[in-house]
């Protein structure tokens, strides 16, 4: 039992990282508001980059740099590059994303999808 219990505690943060990816998901399926839709998925993307240096971490690991190569464990960079390109690609979907709202809210008056599928129907 205290091995399961450890080796949860160890793994925590793919459950965290879990969390927040269903939170992000759950957020976004139950709001009908577009900026609260925009947060869920900020949320879920938060949860992916978690994920993603989750898995790159090496505990006691070093930069891979070219001198004493052979004497310590080396880090795979290639998870940290693609968190940074991910929250580049991120920020950039959710200023999109807001300047649509925003374009959105000036035409309907409203950023509610449920009264804006009743405009829609209605005209």
């Amino acid at each position: 039992m205290l091995e399961l219990v450890s080796k949860l505690t160890q793994n925590i943060h793919y459950f965290i990282s879990l969390f927040l990816f269903l939170l992000g998901f759950y957020t976004m399926l139950a709001n009908s508001n577009l900026v609260k839709k925009m947060i869920g998925l900020n949320i879920m993307d938060t949860s992916i980059f978690l994920f993603l240096v989750s898995i790159g971490y090496i505990r006691g690991g070093k930069a891979p740099l070219i001198h004493h190569a052979n004497e310590v464990i080396r880090v795979n960079p290639l998870p940290h590059a693609l968190v940074l390109t991910g929250i580049v690609v991120s920020f950039s979907i959710s200023v999109f994303g807001y300047a649509l709202i925003i374009k959105i809210h000036s035409h309907y008056g409203t950023i509610d999808t449920k009264k804006i599928t009743k405009t829609e129907n209605k005209e």
